[in-house]
C-alpha cells in the first residue's frame, strides 16, 4: 500500500499528504513508462498487506535490477525456501503494487514468460521497455 493512500477517515492534513504521495506515484509511473525512471522512490508501507512469506518475496522482487529477470526458483533460493517455487507465484499474484514491486521481472525456469496479473502481453511490453531503455545508446 502506498503510504498515506487516500482514506475518507483521514483529517485534512493527512488528505494533503495523501494527495502529495498519489501525485508522486503518478509522476513516477509516467516517468517509468517513458523510460526515464529505473528506481521507484515512493515510500511504501506493507505492514497491512500480505503474510510474512509474501513480504519476504516482495522484498526479494524489489532487489531485481531494472532490465533484468529472475526465475521463480531464483527467488525461492534467495529467500532460502528453495522448494517454494509455486508459493513465489502465489505471492506475486497477491502483489499489492505491481511495478513498484516488479513481479513482471520474474520468469519461468525455461526463460518463458509465465503468470502475470496484467496479462502476458503487458509483462512482455514492460520487459521490452526496460531492455530498450537499458540497452539504448
Amino acid at each position: 500500500m502506498i503510504l498515506g493512500a487516500a482514506d475518507d477517515s483521514l483529517d485534512d492534513s493527512n488528505n494533503h499528504e495523501s494527495a502529495k504521495i498519489l501525485d508522486q506515484a503518478e509522476e513516477e509511473l509516467t516517468a517509468y513508462l517513458r523510460g526515464d525512471l529505473r528506481d521507484w522512490s515512493i515510500s511504501i508501507d506493507l505492514n497491512d498487506s500480505g503474510t510474512a512469506f509474501q513480504k519476504q518475496v516482495w522484498q526479494a522482487l524489489r532487489s531485481i535490477p531494472y532490465g533484468e529477470t529472475r526465475t521463480y526458483k531464483d527467488i525461492a533460493v534467495r529467500i532460502k525456501r528453495p522448494n517454494a517455487v509455486r508459493a513465489i507465484g502465489q505471492a506475486n499474484h497477491h502483489n499489492p503494487l505491481p511495478g513498484v514491486i516488479p513481479c513482471h521481472r520474474v520468469i519461468g525456469q525455461s526463460g518463458k514468460l509465465v503468470g502475470y496479473g496484467g496479462g502476458l502481453p503487458l509483462k512482455q511490453q514492460l520487459l521490452e521497455l526496460e531492455a530498450r531503455v537499458l540497452y539504448s545508446p
